[in-house]
Order: C-alpha cells, then structure tokens, then sequence
C-alpha cells in the first residue's frame, strides 16, 4: 500500500523556508485562467478587451484569496478571530497555516471581485462571472493536487481492498488532541529514529498537561514525517502498521471539481449562452460534485458530522446547489441576448448589468 512521501515543498531552502506546491498550485491556476479569459476575451468580443485581462485577474486574485481566508474563518473556525499571538502575523484569521481556505468562502470572494470590476469598467457581470466559472475550475484542480502532496483534507478510512488506498503519515498530528492512545504505537518508529524509546514514554505521560511536553512530542511527529518524505525506509516500514488506509479524495476531488467540471463547462460554451448560463451551470455542478466527494473525505476534526450525517461543506453545497437552480431560473428566463460560444467570433456588445 502507498506511504505517501511526498515533500510539499518544490524548492527547499532550509526546514521551514522554501516554495511550496501549494503556492505554484495557485500560481499556475492564476496563469492559466489568465490565457483562457484573455483568449475567450478574444474569440467573444462580449464587453472584456483582452487588455483588461490583467487587471480582471488581479481582482478575482484578491477575491480568492481574501474570500478564501475568511470563508475559513467564518464557516470552520470562527475561534481564530479571537486568537493573537505575539510573533507573525500576530492575528489567527491571517494566520494561513491554522486551517488554510475554505473553497465557499473562495467563490463568494470572487463573485464580489467580479462584481466590483464590472462596476468600474462597465462590463457585464454575468458576462464576468460566466468566465471565472469556466476558468475556475482549473484552480481547483491544481489546488487539490496540493492538498494531495501536502497530506491534508485526508480521506476517510478505506477498504483494505481498495487498490488506491494511500496512508498519510500526516495522521499522526492529529493524534496528540484527538487519539493521545495510539501515540505508544510509535515506540518503534522512535526507536529507528534513534531516540530514547524511555524517553519518548516519559513524555507520553505528560503531554496532556505539560505544554513543554506537548511541543516536544509534536517536535518529534514532524520529525517522524520529515524522515519518511526523505526517504527513510526503516521509519516508514516501522510507520506503515500504525496508520490508517485512507482514500485519495484529494485526487477525487481534483479530477471531478476540477477537470471534469473545467471540460464540462467549456464544451458546454461552444455555442452561445445567455449571459450568466455558465456561471449557474457550475454552480449547480460543483454543489453536487462536492456533496458527493465529502462522502470520501473527512469532516474537519473540530467540528465533525452534522445534521443527517453531513459535513459542513456539505451543508454550504446544499444551500449552494439552491442559490445556482433559483440563478438558472431566473437568468434563463431572462431576454439578454446570447453570448457568443468560443467557436464563433461574431461581436455582440452588451451593455452593463
């Protein structure tokens, strides 16, 4: 079964300073949404100059990221506003490493940059929001290959016949909060470390209430991770037992929040829409890809399974599938003339919405 190794770090300059996959993730995804709107931009002429491309995607950079960050903050871990700490960056909701970004929170940045930019520039909105929500999709898929390589957004435990089971030594940090037991299952792991096997029960003993304690064992777990994404065998063999055979549902979600949905919609846009058909599209598709996809992931340890036994990405998508259907009404039945599909390159100007 796969001991997933891989470093999240692509270019490593110390143990804690480098690039990672997941910046790149959002670098390439801000790169190709860039061409591919600049070249729909292009083959449309629906209101977007191709030369206002750039200054699009800085808006909808901005949206993703803020939105992103404080979607986290506000949907999984409203705690964080009230957390503060006397090193960089002072404040929990800016701290991305505590939680990272909620994908809800990203699309309702980016709704709110479209809607600014067409403000400003006279563009129609729905015309705008049709665009991210082709290109979008892209992100997605680039962003949850990270999640992959990072070991986080784990799936749930697997059949042990599942052919694509994978075992995250990631596992092990959770294991201090919500499973302290299992952390005597490491006595060999320790022992090929090198360490003192006594010493690390010592510690055991008081981690639950010794805060010196605690930040040792958690020294020790990265520790424990660093060696097997080096390649350690002996760690990683005296690992395996100890961890849970998961589901990749990073890599299920990539491929159908990401590129399936991103083929999807652009084929779907080779012919002409009415202003917003695309943007309605996806938001229906990706609420019911997500729901189903968060079957194989596991609900955030802080807050668990909710009501019906959902998640709360879950949830969100549910009230997101509703908000996309009552969208596809409204803006089908609407008299805006068609833009143009990728395939043909007549102009239609429309005015602002």
């Amino acid at each position: 079964m796969y001991i997933h190794s891989l470093n999240p770090f692509a270019i490593q300059f110390s143990e804690n300073f480098g690039v990672r996959w997941y910046g790149l993730s959002y670098m390439l995804g801000f790169i190709c949404a860039y061409l591919l709107i600049r070249w729909l931009s292009y083959r449309q002429r629906a209101g977007l100059e191709p030369k206002m491309v750039g200054d699009f995607i800085t808006y909808t950079a901005v949206g993703t990221l803020v939105g992103g960050r404080l979607g986290y903050v506000f949907f999984y871990a409203p705690d964080l506003l009230l957390k503060f700490k006397g090193e960089f960056p002072f404040w929990g909701a800016l701290a991305i490493n505590e939680g990272g970004m909620a994908s809800h929170g990203g699309i309702i940045g980016i709704v709110i940059a479209c809607l600014l930019f067409a403000r400003r520039y006279g563009v129609n909105s729905l015309y705008l929001l049709d665009l991210v929500a082709v290109a979008g999709p892209i992100g997605v898929f680039f962003g949850r290959i990270a999640n992959f390589i990072n070991g986080e957004l784990v799936g749930r435990p697997a059949p042990l016949d599942f052919p694509a089971a994978v075992k995250f030594p990631q596992d092990i940090l959770t294991w201090p909060t919500l499973e302290p037991q299992k952390l005597h299952q490491l006595s060999g792991v320790i022992e090929k470390m090198g360490m003192n096997v006594s010493e690390w029960a010592a510690l055991l003993e008081k981690v639950q209430f010794d805060l010196i304690a605690r930040s040792q064992v958690y020294s020790t777990l990265n520790n424990i991770i660093s060696e097997v994404q080096k390649g350690n065998s002996a760690v990683t063999e005296a690992l395996s037992p100890a961890l849970v055979a998961r589901y990749p549902s990073q890599l299920f979600a990539a491929f159908g929040e990401g590129l399936f949905l991103f083929l999807f919609l652009f084929l779907l846009w080779r012919r002409g829409r009415k202003p917003g058909f695309i943007a309605s599209t996806f938001i229906v598709l990706y609420s019911l890809i997500r729901i189903g996809d968060e079957h194989f992931r596991m609900p955030d340890a802080q807050i668990g399974l909710q009501w019906l036994d959902l998640t709360r990405g879950q949830w969100l998508s549910v009230g997101m599938l509703f908000i996309g259907l009552c969208m596809m009404f409204l803006w089908g039945r609407s008299n805006s003339l068609n833009i143009p599909g990728w395939s043909r390159g007549y102009s239609i100007r429309l005015g602002r919405k």
